[in-house]
Formats: structure tokens, sequence, C-alpha cells
């Protein structure tokens, strides 16, 4: 196994960070890493708001739901969706910018800021950075939208917290499901029932160990109990506000 395998392997989401800066390096290296990442048509429907100001993210932070290691973090880099540079070259060439307004647009740009920021959790780690996705930007995202002053066709996806961990609060790996339920032959396996009873027992038991029996739950009941409902029901209105009608 080499060692970029060996590193995404590896993963674990840090939420706990040390006071030490990246470097500068270290931080152009991680972004021209996401930068490379594969993107539909050549088209780069991705953009990455760098945050340092410690008063930003101490405000991003609330707007997620207080979730302090964004502030803890010594950068914050939000993941935006991106067609605003299609819409200049739309306006160059006097075409109709049609994409963003169908839910294809939408696929793309999450594609493509998925494959960037994959590159840049593998690059950051493979560094020796710790780093944790998140989700929350999208929980008040007419504020993040003003925050980041980002123009129409641009929506803010997914951000990524990068320092450095504290080395003895680095959490044991989350395990994953076994491959035969997500590595499919030719076509997809139904039967999976047996493979999630066995693993919600193994959930159960990782956070018995995790959390000292405090929060014991296992994926079944975890994932059912979030996905009842639509926990972020601002996305669609302001995405159409930033003209990503999803029609």
């Amino acid at each position: 196994m080499n060692k970029v395998i060996d590193s995404i392997l590896n993963h674990r989401s840090i939420r706990n960070y040390t006071s030490e800066g990246i470097d500068p390096i270290m931080l152009k290296n991680i972004v021209a890493s996401a930068q490379a990442a594969p993107s539909s048509i050549n088209g780069q429907q991705m953009s990455i708001i760098v945050i340092k100001d410690q008063k930003k993210k101490e405000e991003i932070a609330a707007l997620t739901g207080g979730q302090e290691w964004i502030a803890q973090a010594p950068v914050f880099l939000v993941f935006v969706a991106d067609f605003y540079r299609a819409k200049l070259a739309a306006d160059k060439t006097n075409e109709e910018l049609v994409i963003p307004s169908n839910i294809e647009g939408t696929l793309v740009g999450s594609i493509d800021v998925g494959l960037a920021m994959g590159n840049a959790i593998a690059a950051a780690e493979s560094l020796g950075l710790g780093t944790v996705c998140i989700g929350g930007i999208r929980n008040n995202p007419d504020r993040m939208i003003e925050l980041l002053d980002l123009p129409e066709y641009v929506y803010p996806m997914v951000g990524l917290c990068i320092g450095h961990p504290v080395e003895d609060q680095i959490p044991a790996k989350k395990p994953r499901f076994p491959e035969e339920a997500v590595v499919h032959q030719e076509v997809y396996n139904r039967d999976l029932h047996a493979i999630l009873d066995d693993y919600d027992e193994t959930i159960k038991a990782y956070m018995h160990e995790r959390t000292g029996g405090q929060h014991v739950h296992d994926w079944s009941g975890f994932i059912s109990g979030i996905y009842n409902k639509v926990y972020y029901p601002t996305v669609s209105p302001t995405m159409k506000k930033q003209k990503l009608d999803n029609e």
C-alpha cells in the first residue's frame, strides 16, 4: 500500500485543533490540489473562499449551529458551486445560460465541489493536518451568501476546517459499511438487511466506546431520525435567489 492510499484510509473527522497556524505553502498546495480535480466539460463549476479572519470564522461557527471548531481552526474553506464564470462567458458570446436553472446544473456544481473537496482533504491529511467537513453552512444560506458577498449563480455548498489536530483528542476511526454493502458487481444487490443489522450493532459498539456510553445509537435510527425532514429548508428558496432554480 502506498502513502496516498494509507493516508486516505486513515481519515477521521477532527474537531479539536491546536493554535498553530498553517504554513502558507501547505495551504497553497491544498488549494491547488482542490483545483486540480476533474470537472464536468472543464467548466470548473467550483470556487473556494478562504477564511482566516477570526471574527468571520466565529460568525460562521454561530451560523452553522454552534460548531466551535470552525472558529478554532486556523483556516476554513467554503466550497461554492460556481456558474458565475459561465455566466460571464455566456454574456461574452451572446448565449443564454440555461443549465443553472435545471437540476442538472445543481448536480454538475455539486459533483465538481465534491471532487475538489475530496482532493483538498486528501492533500491536507497527507501533510499531517486534520479536517472536518461542515454541511452546516447551508443552515443559514441567506446570511452566508451575504457574508461571503457571493454573486448570482454562486451557492455555498460545504465548508472544510483545516488545522493541526490536538493529538490526544483524535477520535477512533468510524467504522464504514463492509465492502459488500457498497461495492456491487454488475448489478445492485438489494439483499442488504442482514448486513444492515450487523452494521447497526457495530455502530452502537463504536458509539458506546467513543462516548463512554453517554450517546449510544445505531446507524439506522440516527439516519432515519435525520432524513425524516428537510433539515435545511431554506436551501431551495435561496438557490432560486442565486439563479440556481432546479426546475
